[in-house]
């Protein structure tokens, strides 16, 4: 699933492609939106929290919110308009075109559309974002807080604690700190700040994309060779690889 800094990357491309533009078109390829038209309606830009998408579009029948999130499949593409689509069709789930673009929502895993004074319950349930411009770390850390016998690995992907980290930025964040993911936040005791700072720097920079991984998706750690070990974290069904280094997180 992307994370955060992934699903903010897509935020820009919409806004660059759509914000400020009216639309010509509109299709929403679900079921329940399957007669919603916001053609001739405004987008006034997209907005994110953790690994959501809210997009803005003020339209006659009111002010909206469409709000979507990637998933596992998911993906928005912003294309020139006519111009064909990368993937087939029967994958689309949104379509929104305006004069020059047209932005394609496929394999989108929630599609939404709220009244926009609605769009703020749409992520009551998440924690504090750690991409915003108003992150909260303090708040973060005191959520992470209330279950400290639960491995930080798992803790730190909890949306309801901070939204935006997925399975790699837990990994490669607890191996820069030195701790291993299996380890309670307890353990990590009062060096919770500076690991939530230091995922933040990394997120910001955009760092997932140079793909040089200490040891997430690793056979060997990058920095002894050691053999990784990858180790199944989270509650039955919703398990996810906590890859690390036995040697260097001991």
């Amino acid at each position: 699933m992307p994370e955060g800094d992934a699903v903010l990357r897509t935020a820009r491309r919409l806004d660059k492609g759509l914000a400020g533009q009216v639309l010509t078109r509109t299709d929403f390829r679900v079921p329940q939106l399957a007669t919603a038209d916001l053609s001739g309606g405004t987008v006034r830009g997209t907005l994110t929290h953790g690994k959501h998408l809210l997009t803005r579009i003020d339209h006659r029948t009111g002010e909206w919110t469409l709000h979507t999130h990637l998933k596992m499949e998911g993906s928005w593409r912003v294309l020139e308009a006519g111009r064909r689509w990368p993937k087939p069709g029967f994958q689309a789930r949104v379509v929104l075109r305006t004069e020059k673009t047209e932005a394609v929502g496929f394999l989108l895993g929630i599609v939404e559309l709220v009244p926009r004074d609605q769009e703020e319950q749409l992520v009551a349930h998440l924690g504090p974002d750690i991409l915003a411009d108003d992150w909260d770390p303090d708040a973060a850390v005191e959520r992470l807080a209330r279950q400290p016998e639960r491995p930080l690995f798992d803790a730190l992907r909890d949306q309801t604690n901070l939204a935006g980290i997925g399975t790699i930025y837990a990994a490669e964040t607890c191996f820069i700190a030195g701790i291993n993911p299996l380890r309670t936040v307890a353990d990590a005791g009062d060096r919770l700040p500076r690991i939530l700072q230091r995922t933040r720097d990394l997120m910001q920079a955009d760092w997932s994309l140079s793909r040089q991984m200490w040891v997430y998706g690793r056979r060997a750690c990058r920095r002894c060779g050691g053999t990784v070990t990858v180790a199944r974290v989270g509650p039955p069904g919703k398990e996810r690889p906590a890859y690390y280094c036995a040697s260097c997180q001991a």
